[in-house]
């Protein structure tokens, strides 16, 4: 039986887990959603789901930065175990050994996939590996445009050692700049500011980044998700161990759900066209990048706040997916595409075809962590220890 956790600064936030176990488990639905709506993907289901368009939008503007946020948290502990040093070879080995194997064998199928559906490629996988995927150039033009290799969906591994290598690169010319920044951020969040400030921040990235550097996810020239993603990250760092701040967020859960919900609805409504004929174009822009960047920073709050009140209860299940939730994230959007790819022209329909898809890819990222946990040599390449955590043994002492 799990037994509830006390809200303690310590360095084991089991509400955290919970919220980076969740916002990965959602990346299976977003990415299946992802074959069915107008927005460009790796390849795309025959059929167009528009009503699907708002619940991804729904998930879109947070869920990335949550995982960046709960990332910067997860650092600052990291840093009270390990010293600089070895808290950056802990983490390039958690992350670039995965990225490498990961662009070698787990990714390619993807760009296979993609140009056999986009660009009519007529050989088979083999040929298009050493012919094209280690061209290291750009292939396929004026079709997809593929650099190749690629990382695809692993660019979150990219940006977070990134992260972590400039933070520590600052840390290492002022080492107590995390302590002093953290307490100031804290004193300047109190009260009503902790929803106030963030908002502004994300919501000048959404004015005036976003119009000139949309999301490219390839790390040169993505300055917008750069801001973002680093802030995200940052504020999580800086705010690990300010227990006043999260017992805030805690506090005002039910408020700041609220004004997220009232957020999100303005932005949509925005978007669909509502008010095109009562203000002029620029004025809307505006409107909807200010309700899209308090949404990212409330939603993100709403979520905090809810998890530290209601999942603070461990036991096997979380202690088994803390584990397992990154092993997923690596193969899920290859499973996605290689069963979607599969099923062209079956005639299914969207209902039955997104179940294969989604049951498909459960159980491929069950199987595959089932499998990866008990060899040895395969666990760090799916970003695990090198040997899985022991029990400690207690040895009775004679009376």
């Amino acid at each position: 039986m799990s037994t509830p956790q006390k809200h303690t600064t310590s360095e084991r936030r089991i509400d955290l887990d919970w919220v980076r176990i969740g916002a990965f488990g959602l990346l299976i639905f977003y990415h299946v959603g992802m074959l069915y709506v107008s927005w460009g993907f790796h390849i795309k289901s025959a059929h167009r789901l528009v009503w699907l368009e708002p619940l991804m939008l729904f998930l879109n503007p947070w869920r990335l930065a949550l995982l960046f946020l709960v990332s910067g948290v997860a650092t600052r502990f990291m840093l009270g175990k390990y010293d600089r040093l070895a808290l950056l070879r802990a983490r390039s080995a958690r992350l670039l050994i995965p990225l490498i194997f990961g662009m070698l064998v787990i990714v390619p199928p993807q760009a296979y996939d993609q140009v056999v559906e986009s660009a009519g490629y007529p050989a088979g996988f083999l040929d298009f590996y050493l012919r094209h995927y280690l061209s290291f150039a750009v292939q396929f033009c004026p079709g997809p445009c593929i650099v190749l290799p690629t990382w695809n969906h692993l660019w979150f591994v990219v940006y977070l050692w990134v992260y972590t290598v400039a933070l520590l690169g600052v840390l290492a010319l002022w080492p107590p700049l995390a302590d002093r920044l953290g307490t100031r951020l804290a004193a300047a969040l109190a009260g009503p500011w902790l929803l106030i400030l963030p908002c502004l921040l994300f919501v000048v990235w959404r004015l005036a980044l976003f119009p000139n550097f949309p999301s490219t996810h390839a790390l040169f020239g993505d300055w917008y998700n750069h801001a973002d993603y680093a802030t995200a990250f940052l504020i999580g760092f800086l705010l690990a161990r300010q227990d006043s701040v999260w017992s805030e967020l805690e506090r005002q859960r039910w408020a700041t759900l609220a004004v997220a919900a009232g957020s999100f609805t303005v932005f949509i409504l925005l978007r669909a066209g509502l008010g095109a004929t009562l203000a002029p174009p620029p004025a809307l822009k505006i409107s909807a990048g200010v309700a899209y960047g308090c949404y990212q920073w409330l939603a993100m709050a709403a979520v905090l706040g809810q998890a530290r009140r209601h999942f603070t209860a461990d036991g096997p299940v979380r202690r088994y997916l803390t584990d397992a939730i990154f092993p997923y994230y690596i193969v899920h959007q290859t499973a996605i595409i290689m069963i979607a790819h599969a099923l062209q022209g079956s005639g299914l329909s969207a209902g039955l075809e997104a179940s294969i898809v989604i049951g498909g890819t459960v159980l491929v990222c069950v199987s595959t962590y089932e499998i990866v946990r008990r060899i040895t040599w395969l666990r760090p390449l799916f970003g695990l220890r090198m040997e899985a955590k022991q029990p400690v043994k207690v040895i009775p002492q004679p009376a």
